[in-house]
């Protein structure tokens, strides 16, 4: 009997030694991960004149460092200028925001695109961070693309496709079509790109045009990215500013 008892301690020992280091690495994990900036009042993440709060992540960049970098501000417009390929990062971790992207494909139709929720650095093909991006390519603006993270949409099959295809890596099928294709402007003309991000929904316009919306997504914070993905690209405003909730209209 005795044997026994001494036996379930010694178990009951182990088993607090390891629920203990379990909470230790836990605690140990979330203390190393950025907390997300706290937001009162509308912020431009971009000032106008540099790339300060930003920093640049561009592969290339890794073995020649005389390469010019993808982004640049011109004439108090922040460009991307395309190649090489690579993506400018906000240097912090962002929650429960709107994000308002004002943006033009100055010469001919172009592609590009806003990552929230940006976390792991080149977790796909060696070049795109985990994230979940809000398509700008021209005709396809409001598209979402799941890079490493995912999302769900209404009517998920129409619009992404074979169930048994989906992914978020490799050739998966990660795009998930939007709502309309009607909603940007000409080119050479200033488009207007919402994004609302709560919990774990995705919200988007595009010209006012309710064009996505999405939920369950796997990740519900993290930094915002801009892409060099093969064209110019001008952004003239890029404000955030806190929400309690998702918006239903513009």
């Amino acid at each position: 009997m005795k044997t026994n008892q001494h036996l379930i301690l010694s178990l009951c020992a182990l088993c607090t030694l390891f629920l203990v280091s379990i909470v230790a690495v836990q605690a140990q994990q979330n203390a190393t991960q950025p907390r997300p900036t706290k937001l009162t009042k509308p912020v431009s993440l971009f000032n106008g004149k540099n790339l300060d709060g930003w920093h640049l992540d561009v592969p290339e960049m890794d073995t020649n460092k005389n390469i010019r970098p993808p982004f640049t501000v011109r004439n108090g417009v922040l460009v991307s200028l395309g190649s090489p390929g690579g993506h400018l990062i906000t240097n912090n971790v962002y929650q429960n925001y709107r994000l308002v992207v004002e943006y033009r494909f100055a010469g001919k139709p172009g592609n590009c695109g806003v990552l929230v929720h940006s976390s792991t650095p080149r977790a796909l093909y060696g070049m795109f961070p985990a994230s979940i991006e809000v398509q700008m390519a021209s005709g396809d603006a409001g598209d979402f693309w799941c890079i490493a993270e995912d999302i769900t949409v209404p009517d998920m099959e129409a619009r992404r496709g074979p169930k048994e295809n989906w992914g978020t890596t490799g050739d998966k099928l990660r795009r998930i079509a939007n709502l309309t294709d009607d909603s940007e402007k000409p080119v050479g003309e200033w488009n207007t790109l919402v994004i609302e991000a709560w919990g774990n929904s995705v919200k988007v316009w595009v010209n006012g045009t309710l064009v996505n919306y999405g939920f369950n997504a796997t990740a519900n914070k993290g930094k915002i990215a801009l892409q060099a993905e093969g064209s110019e690209v001008e952004f003239r405003k890029l404000e955030i500013r806190p929400i309690t909730k998702l918006s239903e209209t513009l």
